[in-house]
C-alpha cells in the first residue's frame, strides 16, 4: 500500500501544484472567463488517466498466462521508465516550474486572444495528463505484487492527502519544502522502482522472453518469510523477492547505482543553478485579450 500511497501523493501534489499555479496566474492576469476551459482541459486529463488505468487492470484477464506476464512484464518496465523520467525532470525543473508553467500560460492566452482557445485546453491536458498516465501505470505495475484492492486504496488516499495538502498550500494555511520533499520521495521512489523493474524483469523471464528462470542467486525465505507479516510489509513496500534471478538481482543493482547517481547529480547541479527567471508578457496579454 504504502508505495501506491507515495507515488499517488507525490503525483497528486505534483499535479495539484501545477493546477493552483495555473489558476492563480490566470486570476492574476484578469482572465477568469478562461478558467472553465482550463478546467476542460485538466477534466479531459483526468478522465484518460482513469480510461488507462481501468483497461490496464481488467483487460489482460482475457489473455493466455504467457500473453499477461509479457503484457505485465513490459509494462512495468514501461512504468519504470516514466517514473524515472518524472523524479529527474522534477529534480532538474522544480526551482523554475512556476516560470515555466506562466511562460505556457502567456503563449496560450496569445492563441485564445487569436479567437482560439484549444490551446488553453491542450494545456491542462498536457499539464495534468502526464501525471495522470504516470500514476495509472506505475500503480497498475505495482498493484500486480500487492493485490488490487490494497493498491487501490493507498492510491485514493495517497492523492486524496495530495489534495488537501494542494488546497491548503494554495490558501496559504500551510507551508511545505517542496525540495526537499521530492528530494526525499524521489530517493525512495529509485528503490521502488527497483523492485518493479525486478519484477518486470521476472515476468518476462516466466514468459520465456528472458533467460534464467529459476536459477535463482539465493534464498532469504527462511529468513524473510514470503507469508510472515513482514515479508508482506517487504514485498509491498519494494517488491522484495525471496528467491531473486541472477538477472533479477543484476537489474536491481544496476539501476540503483546508475539512477541513484544520476538523481544524486541532477539535484546537485540544479541546486547550484541560478532559479530560472522570467520575462512577462502580461501586458502583451492583456492587450491582445482586451481587442479580441
Amino acid at each position: 500500500m504504502l508505495p501506491n500511497y507515495l507515488i499517488g501523493l507525490r503525483e497528486g501534489l505534483e499535479a495539484g501544484i501545477i493546477v493552483s499555479i495555473l489558476v492563480a496566474y490566470l486570476g492574476r492576469l484578469g482572465r477568469r472567463d478562461l478558467l472553465p476551459k482550463l478546467w476542460v482541459g485538466i477534466s479531459a486529463a483526468i478522465a484518460i488517466s482513469l480510461a488507462v488505468g481501468a483497461l490496464l487492470t481488467w483487460g489482460p484477464y482475457t489473455l493466455t498466462f504467457q500473453a499477461q506476464e509479457i503484457i505485465g512484464g513490459s509494462l512495468s518496465i514501461v512504468a519504470v521508465g516514466m517514473v524515472t523520467w518524472m523524479i529527474m525532470w522534477m529534480a532538474a525543473h522544480a526551482r523554475g516550474l512556476k516560470g515555466e508553467l506562466q511562460q505556457k500560460v502567456d503563449s496560450a492566452l496569445t492563441s485564445a486572444a487569436s479567437g482560439s482557445a484549444f490551446a488553453l485546453v491542450v494545456l491542462g491536458v498536457v499539464s495534468v495528463g502526464r501525471e495522470g498516465l504516470e500514476t495509472a501505470i506505475f500503480v497498475w505495475a505495482s498493484v500486480n505484487t500487492g493485490g488490487v484492492v490494497v493498491g487501490f486504496i493507498g492510491t485514493v488516499l495517497g492523492i486524496l492527502t495530495a489534495v488537501v495538502l494542494s488546497v491548503l498550500i494554495s490558501l496559504g494555511v500551510i507551508r511545505i519544502n517542496l525540495s526537499r520533499f521530492f528530494t526525499w520521495t524521489g530517493a525512495l521512489l529509485v528503490i521502488v522502482a527497483a523492485g518493479v523493474l525486478a519484477y518486470g524483469v521476472g515476468d518476462l523471464q516466466e514468459a520465456g522472453v528472458l533467460p534464467g528462470v529459476g536459477a535463482h542467486a539465493f534464498s532469504i525465505a527462511h529468513i524473510v518469510p514470503p507469508t510472515s507479516w513482514w515479508g508482506i510489509l517487504l514485498a509491498g513496500l519494494f517488491n522484495l523477492t525471496a528467491e531473486p534471478t541472477w538477472l533479477q538481482v543484476v537489474v536491481w543493482v544496476a539501476y540503483v547505482l546508475a539512477v541513484g547517481a544520476l538523481f544524486l547529480w541532477r539535484q546537485r547541479s540544479a541546486a547550484r543553478a541560478p532559479a530560472v527567471t522570467r520575462t512577462p508578457l502580461e501586458a502583451e496579454t492583456r492587450v491582445s485579450a482586451g481587442s479580441a
